[in-house]
Parts: C-alpha cells; sequence; structure tokens
C-alpha cells in the first residue's frame, strides 16, 4: 500500500495545461441497482460537470431516470441489464466509434470506445465491470483476471491515447491488479496521492478501492476526488485528465518482467478466452 500514500513519489505528472480543449474529465460511479436516489447522482453531474459519466449496475429504470442528461450529454452506449452489470455512458464529446463486448462471461459485458476530444485528439476508452468472486457466482476469482489481462494484453504495445476505467472488484495494491497495472503499462493517478478509497459507503473503516481508472502516459493529472454518497454501497470517483501528449513522455509505468508476462498469458488461456478480442477503436490493422 505504500505507493498510494503521500510519501511515495507521484506516477503521474500534476497538469499545468491550460487548455480546455485539451481536458478530459470523467465520473465513474457503481449505481447499485436497487437504490433509487437517481436525483443525486444527476446533482453531481450538474455540479461537476464531467465530459463522461460511466455507470455501472444501472439497469432500465436508471436508464430512464439517466434520459435527461442528453440533453447535455447527447452521446451515450447503453446496456442496460438486471443482473448488477448494466452499463451506461453519456459524454458531451463525440463518440466516434463504440462496441459492448462480452469477453468472459455471457452475461457480463464491457462498453469500448473512441471519444474525440474538443482539439480534435481522439482516445480509446475501456470500460469494464468484471464480476467479482463470489460463492453464489465466481467461487475463484477468475473470470475477473482473465477480463483484466484480456484488456492488459490488448492495450499494452498501443500508441493511441488510452483510458481504463470501471469498477474492477479489486483493490489497487492486489497481485491482479498490479499485474495489470505492469502489463497494460497504464499509468495510476492514484499512486503518491492516497488510496481514494470507493467502498463501501456504510462502513468508514473498512473501505476499499474497488473503482478505477488508469490511462496512457498521454494524460497529465488536473484532479482525482472521491464525490459524495448518491445512495449506493459506491461512492462515485471524480478523475480530470489533461491530453498533454508532446510533453509528458517521461512519465514511466511500471514494467512487467518475462514471468509476469507468461502469468498474464496464462489467466487467459485457463478461461478458454481466444474469443475475447478487445475492441481497438480508432485503430487500423
Amino acid at each position: 500500500m505504500i505507493p498510494y500514500t503521500f510519501i511515495y513519489p507521484k506516477e503521474v505528472k500534476n497538469s499545468t495545461e491550460s487548455d480546455a480543449d485539451k481536458q478530459l474529465s470523467i465520473i465513474t460511479s457503481n449505481v447499485l441497482t436497487p437504490n433509487r436516489n437517481a436525483d443525486a447522482l444527476i446533482a453531481l453531474i450538474k455540479k461537476h460537470q464531467p465530459n463522461v459519466l460511466v455507470t455501472l449496475e444501472s439497469d432500465l429504470w436508471w436508464e430512464e431516470q439517466l434520459n435527461v442528461l442528453e440533453t447535455d450529454m447527447p452521446y451515450s452506449v447503453k446496456c442496460p441489464l438486471d443482473n448488477l452489470y448494466g452499463m451506461h455512458v453519456f459524454s458531451r464529446l463525440p463518440i466516434a466509434e463504440q462496441e459492448i463486448c462480452y469477453l468472459v462471461e455471457k452475461d457480463v459485458p464491457s462498453i469500448h470506445t473512441t471519444i474525440e476530444l474538443r482539439s480534435g485528439d481522439k482516445v480509446r476508452v475501456h470500460f469494464l465491470h468484471p464480476a467479482p468472486p463470489s460463492p453464489t457466482e465466481n467461487t475463484e476469482s477468475a473470470e475477473r483476471d482473465a477480463e483484466l489481462m484480456i484488456v492488459a494484453r490488448s492495450v499494452a504495445d498501443s500508441e493511441q491515447p488510452v483510458i481504463v476505467t470501471g469498477d474492477l472488484n479489486d483493490v489497487a495494491w492486489s497481485a491482479t491488479t498490479r499485474l495489470f497495472h505492469k502489463i497494460s503499462g497504464l499509468l495510476d493517478p492514484r499512486v503518491g496521492r492516497g488510496v481514494f478509497n470507493t467502498f463501501h459507503v456504510d462502513y468508514p473503516l473498512v473501505r476499499w478501492p474497488l473503482d478505477h481508472l488508469f490511462h496512457s502516459k498521454h494524460f497529465t493529472l488536473q484532479k482525482i476526488k472521491r464525490l459524495p454518497s448518491i445512495g449506493s454501497d459506491h461512492f462515485p470517483l471524480l478523475t480530470q485528465l489533461s491530453f498533454t501528449a508532446l510533453r509528458c513522455n517521461n512519465q514511466a509505468a511500471i514494467k512487467a518482467d518475462t514471468a509476469e508476462h507468461k502469468w498474464s498469458q496464462e489467466i487467459s488461456e485457463q478461461q478458454n478466452v481466444s474469443k475475447g478480442d478487445v475492441p481497438k477503436p480508432g485503430e487500423t490493422s
């Protein structure tokens, strides 16, 4: 946990970018399906004015409530489900490409998009909510781990700006999340800044950082903040980035060694997920 304290060097530099056209702010919010306090989330969106909102556990009821956001956030990807894995994306910025995928489990979706900044720069964004270990669902974490590794390996060699965000159902310092961090080559803006625990709202003394945002070296950080409760068991997470591709190449991600690359491949293969190719929006073959 030491990297997630103020005594550790920051992995992502503070932003000095003042051009609003190069900024991208995202609110990640696991709304909790039976929660019916949509007004609280809508109020947060109006207050913080993010470019992008992604909701996890959102069903058709949540979709109907959040449709009011489309006046200001006219671009959307909607996947309402009543199995705790529904997902919605609302955006002020154009979504150039989009795809809903089921990478590992047939009822657990992920959303893959290209979002175009006002500057014209395009960012590949992956929204995830893999299933957690559970006595009634997945008795081990194999399915979750496989989805994380599939996405990590898919973005590892990309030269395109990349963001991966969502409820990963794992803490930042776990072996699996650290392996994702290394294999993907993405940066974690929490390193050197704090853990930003988002779960569980009702237990102040026992909270964990389950909601994450990782990004490529093309970005620096303006702000990361845990937002007030909306009645869910998760707090929303606000992350505001600046696209500073030409000035931040000296930001270095932690590296995976040969054994870790082999381990990540084995995790994927154990779930027999050769079919689980992650879309690479904005990239040509």
